[in-house]
């Protein structure tokens, strides 16, 4: 029953008092499912198409100083990760498990810019703010898929690292390509239903008048905000979500350099310890810088209120921490190194 049609048959019984009126307004809007409060407030709600993405700032004249400064971050991004794994895949002494997953790892960090930065450029180049609900959803959706990719490949790699140093006579034996492969293929599908989950969530929520997202791309927690209806339960299950995806991986990357740490400590030699510990400074160097900027970025939400605030901080790893993996990779590895530079001489 609509609302209309419910308050002429509310009208046409003069037995109803005012209170049992709005009792059966309220069964009615259980049992039919609408998404509102109250049944009285049901014309307040909209069916969204779009969402207004505000950005990083309000004011007109630092739009061409944003776009120039996230075109040059982006393409210097995507060439970068590129350059890696093409270097990777045409150079026979990198095909090794630590490489194969670095590869995924790249390809996973073109994905995660490629999901927000580039809707932001096109937003700012034609004075735009808006996005339509199916690319928000989208929006969200590719977001959690690499940045969980990105969290579950660090941990792969750090047990690469773990059986290297720790198992070095079994180690081919260990990370045969089966398993590589299926490390990676465990990686990307529970990306993806972490990813789905997030969506599935937004897809449940229903919104009002306000559709303004201080942010620069469709964020989860800013959608919640903006909801209607109760998001309590979505809270607890984002939460428990990212203790999942996200602890646990954390977990297995303390877990591997703890006995990382412990069996270079046995070593005799000093050369030998430094050669040990050099294989694993790259990979350590970028768990540190993502997990780094991501407790940043929550630490720095829950100090400050201000949305804007955290859009800000967001940028460092949305597109910071993907632009800097490359250059971690090439200049603290001497394999990537070499590899890099035949491929350019090779191009030239």
């Amino acid at each position: 029953m609509y609302p209309g049609q419910l308050q002429i048959a509310c009208l046409k019984i003069g037995t109803f008092s005012w209170v049992s009126l709005h009792l059966f307004c309220v069964f009615n809007t259980l049992f039919s499912f609408e998404r509102c409060r109250t049944c009285l407030e049901a014309e307040n709600l909209t069916a969204v198409s779009e969402f207004l993405l505000l950005g990083l700032s309000d004011d007109p004249e630092l739009e061409p100083f944003f776009f120039g400064l996230f075109l040059f971050m982006y393409l210097v991004t995507v060439l970068g990760n590129l350059f890696i794994i093409l270097a990777i895949s045409s150079d026979s002494q990198l095909h090794r498990p630590m490489y194969f997953f670095l590869s995924n790892l790249s390809l996973a960090d073109i994905g995660f810019s490629t999901t927000t930065i580039p809707k932001m450029l096109v937003n700012i180049q034609t004075h735009s703010k808006s996005i339509t609900y199916a690319g928000c959803l989208t929006q969200v959706s590719f977001f959690f898929l690499f940045a969980c990719l990105d969290d579950l490949l660090l941990a792969v790699m750090a047990y690469d690292r773990f059986v290297a140093i720790c198992h070095p006579l079994n180690y081919s034996v260990i990370m045969n390509p089966c398993l590589c492969g299926l490390l990676v293929l465990m990686s990307f599908f529970g990306s993806l239903l972490d990813s789905q989950i997030h969506c599935l969530m937004v897809s449940q929520l229903t919104f009002c008048t306000n559709v303004e997202i201080h942010h620069f791309f469709c964020d989860a927690p800013q959608l919640f905000h903006l909801a209607c209806s109760d998001t309590s339960i979505n809270t607890i299950i984002i939460y428990f979500i990212g203790a999942i995806f996200g602890g646990v991986p954390l977990s297995g990357i303390l877990f591997s350099y703890t006995r990382i740490v412990s069996s270079i400590m046995r070593v005799p030699s000093t050369g030998g310890k430094y050669k040990a510990f050099s294989t694993c400074v790259s990979h350590l160097s970028v768990v540190i810088l993502f997990y780094g900027t991501a407790l940043g970025v929550y630490l720095s939400s829950a100090v400050s209120h201000s949305p804007r605030q955290g859009a800000v901080t967001s940028v460092m790893y949305a597109l910071v921490v993907p632009m800097l993996n490359p250059f971690i990779y090439s200049l603290r590895n001497r394999d990537v190194k070499r590899a890099l530079q035949r491929l350019l001489n090779r191009t030239v």
